[in-house]
Order: structure tokens, then C-alpha cells, then sequence
């Protein structure tokens, strides 16, 4: 490996070269990059001191909120960095582990959105077996199924990586190592990689997504015979998860599953699914989930009564 991989560092070009622009990024992605760990934080913290938030939804909604934080420290941190750096490298090992963890904590939030799904169409189509079927055991292997899912949708993606020749170019048109720019700078022929690649990540995005939205068709067919209170109710429940999804995969199907270009928005359409999404799930569940907010104002008072003592 080593006769391959004669680059041992990679150069970023960044968001913009223009150091004002730079500046005003700085402040900016630190603010939202603040508000995402501290809003999906809180998230979690209120599923986990909350007895009434104790139904599989939120199990599921709290492992979520971990793997946005956990998804956005991936790149964000670094991104913030370089913004002040002149000179914006990551080693060569550096970009494998980014590349890692950023297709691990992808692919377990895609399959976590997916189980979440199905813990709506239970809740909603078989509301009498739904604390048998959804009990404790199982809602445990989904999760563990979730993070073994995103661990063997990373662990190709990389291994198709690392195993391309690195032998001159080292300047990467992005602000993260991922896996079309890597392709870019390999010195042999990639048609085939790209093609495990799209079929890896770019399916696996597609087929969830598919699944998702023939889920939600069945929900909403089995609602025609709920009353109007309980498709209201039911509705807003599932038109969070639904603005989510569709927040998460639209991006992911834009970059993943197209010819290889480099296009200035695919840094924008990054940054969207990096920093914005993240940002934008906490505040769609709390605003749309009246449990939530009610819950998370118990957990301020009860915060404030021990900060009085």
C-alpha cells in the first residue's frame, strides 16, 4: 500500500477563498453548529428525565438526536477550524476516519428514520399489539441493527477508497474528505469504484426512502376509518418525521446518485445536510410535539427549583 498512496496529506480548497467570507462563516457555523449540539442535546436530556416520554417513538427520537450531534461533529469542527487556517490539510489517515464516521453516522440515521417508520405504522395500524410488538427487547435490536447497518455501509465505502492510488493530486474541492472528491484525484481508473460506490450509498438512500414513503402510504390508507380527531392527531405525528426525511434524503440523493461533477452547489447542498438538517430536527419535533415542549418545561422547572436550593 505504501507504492499507492505516495500522498500522505490532503488540501481542502474550502467554502470560499475570500478571507472576509471566511470570517463571516466562522461566526456563523459556530452559531449553528452551537445550536445543534445544544438542541439535540436538550432533546436528548428530556427523553431520558421525562417518564412520560417513555413510549418507543422517543426511545427512537433520542438516538436520533445522539447521531445528529455525533453526524455534525464529524465535519463541523474542522470545517470551523479551517476557516481561520491559511493553509486547510488533513492527513491522509485523518481523511480515512473522516470518511468513516461520516458514512457510519449517515447510514445509521437512515436506517434509524427507517425503524422509526415502522414504529409509526405499528402505532398507528396495530395500536392494540403495539406494546407487545414494540417492547423493550425489540426496539433494542433495532437500534443495535441501526449502528450494525451504518457500520457495513462505512466500512465498504472506505475500503473502496483506500484501496485506489493516491500518487500526485492532493487538493480536495470540498471542505470534508468524501467519497466523490477522493475519486477525483485517484490516479487509475475509477468507473467501477464509482459504480460500487452509487450502488453502496446512493441505493441504500433510494430503497430506504422508498420504503419510507410506502410505509406512510399504508398509515395513510389505514387512517380513512380513524375519526377526524384521531387522523389529526395521527397526521402531526407522522408530518415531523415526514419533513425529516425528506430534509435528510433529498440532499443525499443529489450528491450520491448522479454522474460525478464538481459543482459549487454540491458545497451548499453539504453544508445543508451537515449543519442545517441537524439543526432543523430538534426544532421540528419540539414545535410539532406538544409531549415534548410540555415535557422539556417540566425539565426547565425542575432545573431551576435545584439551581434556587
Amino acid at each position: 500500500m505504501a507504492n499507492t498512496h505516495n500522498v500522505s496529506e490532503f488540501i481542502f480548497v474550502g467554502l470560499s477563498p475570500n478571507q472576509g467570507v471566511q470570517r463571516v462563516c466562522f461566526v456563523v457555523f459556530l452559531l449553528l453548529y452551537t445550536a445543534v449540539v445544544l438542541g439535540n442535546f436538550l432533546i436528548v436530556l428530556t427523553v431520558m428525565s421525562s417518564r412520560s416520554l417513555g413510549s418507543p417513538m422517543y426511545f427512537f427520537l433520542s438516538y436520533l438526536s445522539f447521531v445528529e450531534i455525533c453526524y455534525s461533529s464529524t465535519t463541523v469542527p474542522k470545517l470551523i477550524s479551517d476557516l481561520l487556517a491559511e493553509r486547510k490539510a488533513i492527513s491522509l489517515w485523518g481523511c480515512m476516519t473522516q470518511l468513516f464516521f461520516i458514512h457510519f453516522f449517515g447510514g445509521t440515521e437512515i436506517f434509524l428514520l427507517t425503524v422509526m417508520a415502522y414504529d409509526h405504522y405499528v402505532a398507528i395500524c396495530k395500536p392494540l399489539n403495539y406494546t407487545t410488538i414494540m417492547n423493550r427487547q425489540v426496539c433494542a435490536v433495532l437500534v443495535g441493527t441501526a449502528w450494525v447497518g451504518g457500520f457495513v455501509h462505512s466500512i465498504s465505502q472506505v475500503l473502496l477508497i483506500f484501496h485506489l492510488p493516491f500518487c500526485g493530486p492532493n487538493v480536495i474541492d470540498h471542505y470534508f474528505c468524501d467519497v466523490l472528491p477522493l475519486l477525483k484525484l485517484a490516479c487509475s481508473d475509477t468507473f467501477l469504484i464509482g459504480l460500487l460506490i452509487v450502488a453502496n450509498g446512493g441505493t441504500l438512500s433510494v430503497i430506504s426512502f422508498v420504503v419510507l414513503l410506502a410505509s406512510y402510504g399504508v398509515i395513510l390508507l389505514h387512517l380513512r376509518i380513524r375519526s377526524s380527531k384521531g387522523r389529526r392527531k395521527a397526521l402531526s405525528t407522522c408530518g415531523s418525521h415526514v419533513t425529516v426525511v425528506i430534509l435528510f434524503f433529498g440532499p443525499c440523493v443529489f450528491i450520491y446518485l448522479r454522474p460525478s461533477a464538481t459543482l459549487t452547489v454540491d458545497k451548499m447542498v453539504a453544508v445543508f445536510y451537515t449543519v442545517v438538517t441537524p439543526l432543523l430536527n430538534p426544532v421540528i419535533y419540539s414545535l410539532r410535539n406538544a409531549e415534548v415542549k410540555k415535557a422539556m418545561k417540566r425539565l426547565w422547572i425542575r432545573t431551576m427549583k435545584v439551581d434556587e436550593k
